[in-house]
């Protein structure tokens, strides 16, 4: 799969689907409570998308800054946030110099990368020492993915859709020279279903700060949050 196919893709999908293709804001709130992240400092968004990740920053108190291969989506971002340096660029290829960003963030998009570990080496340049990234990436070893992606064949691939299991994504971040802080399961499942009762009056409110507990194994994640440093 080319380059240049996949930023077609992700460029057409935005064009048509726009923010419909993400979460709602509410659901990022929780990528900066995990980082813990202090005010005054930046944040680096890679694979940004139209900003949604970045339109929370502004809660924070921090400095916004994202890259994103589809132009469509840096031009949603730059509209929706006049305050925040967003780009056209490449993960491998970060227009940044070393040791610049105090957090790192890049949701849904690491397995989509043709080369995985040249974009992490990119991230790993880019951060502070002491830096805190935020990962979210696809779980091969969930049964969704293995019956409906792998088995089904419908896996995305013009949108070069990927996943790996936990100890796959622990060696590579480990191989770059991370330092893996926790690993979370993705908190949306459940907070979706917490946002729908909300809307039907089931609930009065719902906390979209709060890490939500499950009973189920982290190794049976649809997604993980990997919370790393840079040591």
């Amino acid at each position: 799969m080319s380059q240049e196919t996949i930023t077609e893709w992700f460029n057409q999908t935005y064009a048509k689907r726009g923010l419909n293709y993400l979460r709602p804001k509410e659901a990022y709130y929780i990528f900066y409570e995990l980082l813990k992240v202090e005010k005054g400092k930046n944040i680096l968004d890679v694979a940004c998308g139209p900003g949604q990740m970045l339109s929370v920053a502004g809660d924070y108190q921090l400095k916004k800054f994202g890259i994103d291969i589809s132009a469509v989506a840096i031009e949603m971002a730059k509209q929706k946030l006049p305050d925040a340096d967003v780009r056209v660029a490449n993960a491998e290829d970060l227009p940044f110099e070393d040791n610049t960003f105090d957090y790192i963030s890049c949701l849904g998009s690491l397995e989509r990368m043709i080369n995985l570990e040249k974009a992490l080496q990119e991230q790993y340049r880019v951060a502070k020492t002491g830096a805190k990234m935020c990962y979210m990436v696809r779980n091969s070893d969930r049964a969704s993915w293995k019956i409906v992606k792998e088995k089904l064949g419908v896996i995305n691939k013009k949108g070069h859709q990927g996943a790996k299991s936990m100890k796959e994504w622990s060696n590579i971040f480990e191989k770059i020279g991370f330092t893996i802080d926790k690993i979370h399961h993705d908190q949306w499942p459940t907070v979706r279903w917490s946002r729908w009762m909300s809307l039907n009056g089931a609930l009065k409110n719902v906390n979209y700060k709060k890490i939500q507990p499950t009973m189920s194994n982290i190794e049976n994640a649809y997604e993980f949050i990997f919370i790393l440093s840079k040591p």
